[in-house]
């Protein structure tokens, strides 16, 4: 089998892509902070900014194909950290632009859909970035410097993504879950859009990407436009739980560190005809066992 190197295996689409694509590859992970609750042989501690360990990784593993999803996602947490954050979302990144591009081998790289400010939605591969926040502004450098490294890179702009969570990291509706199933109210944004899919959802495009020799830019979003809020109301429906608990409230009236941006709905016909076909968001929702996430 072909061995398949998957960056950020600890996190929530990381671990969703390691399961998926064990049956079709020899799957090799890196993971950093959570190593210690892993003892999977093939899952291996590395500094992605430390370019002489990712040599050694690459020589020792000698992969066929790369999907780098390892990040600093959380958008406040960039605003905060600005140097910290960059390391591990620009100079990681073009870490591994260079090792592909030298070993001449597939790369897919996980961005956002926060490149975008949100005023001119829905957004396709052609409409110019346009970031509000570090996190955005950092994604749109590593974008660019991949594909300057390595020009047959696959860009894959993520959606909000949910779903099970991985040993070490919940999606956003772990804690939705977990307040509905202790009759706590859920306040959730009517001013806030995205075009949501489930990490098993993401993970299938992104295999399809690599299938498919993507290079270049590609959306992966849903095929449903949605806010916080409705889609709170879709998951209490689906599981089972009381809509009364879902109260509406507004992002601009909420101060964040990071700005955020109040529709980066994706649009993904370009992915869809490769083969990405979404399920419905319910149809998604109603595979996911109703259970909260980690403690």
């Amino acid at each position: 089998m072909n061995k398949l190197l998957i960056t950020g295996v600890s996190g929530f689409l990381g671990w969703n892509i390691y399961q998926l694509a064990k049956s079709q590859w020899q799957v090799y992970g890196t993971c950093y902070s959570h190593y210690n609750l892993y003892s999977q042989q093939n899952i291996i501690k590395t500094d992605l900014t430390d370019l002489v360990a990712l040599k050694n990784l690459f020589k020792t593993i000698d992969p066929s194909a790369v999907i780098h999803t390892a990040a600093a996602s959380k958008p406040n947490f960039c605003q905060t950290n600005p140097i910290e954050s960059y390391e591990i979302n620009v100079t990681a990144s073009m870490n591994l632009a260079h090792l592909c591009a030298e070993y001449q081998i597939p790369c897919i790289f996980t961005s956002t859909d926060l490149v975008f400010d949100g005023q001119n939605p829905p957004y396709s591969e052609t409409d110019p970035v346009s970031p509000i926040s570090y996190y955005g502004e950092q994604k749109v450098v590593a974008e660019q410097q991949m594909l300057e490294i390595y020009p047959a890179t696959a860009v894959c702009r993520m959606p909000l993504m949910f779903g099970m969570p991985s040993p070490t990291a919940n999606s956003f509706i772990q804690g939705f879950i977990d307040n509905l199933q202790t009759g706590k109210e859920l306040n959730l944004f009517i001013d806030e859009f995205r075009t949501p899919v489930s990490g098993t959802m993401a993970a299938q495009g992104l295999l399809l990407a690599l299938e498919q020799q993507v290079s270049g830019l590609l959306h992966l979003g849903g095929k449903e436009r949605i806010s916080r809020y409705q889609f709170g109301l879709l998951l209490a429906e689906t599981m089972g739980f009381s809509t009364d608990l879902i109260k509406p409230c507004r992002q601009k009236d909420v101060v964040m560190a990071a700005p955020r941006s109040p529709d980066t709905s994706l649009h993904s016909s370009k992915a869809f005809a490769l083969g990405y076909q979404p399920l419905s968001l319910k149809e998604q929702l109603s595979l996911i066992p109703n259970s909260g996430g980690n403690k």
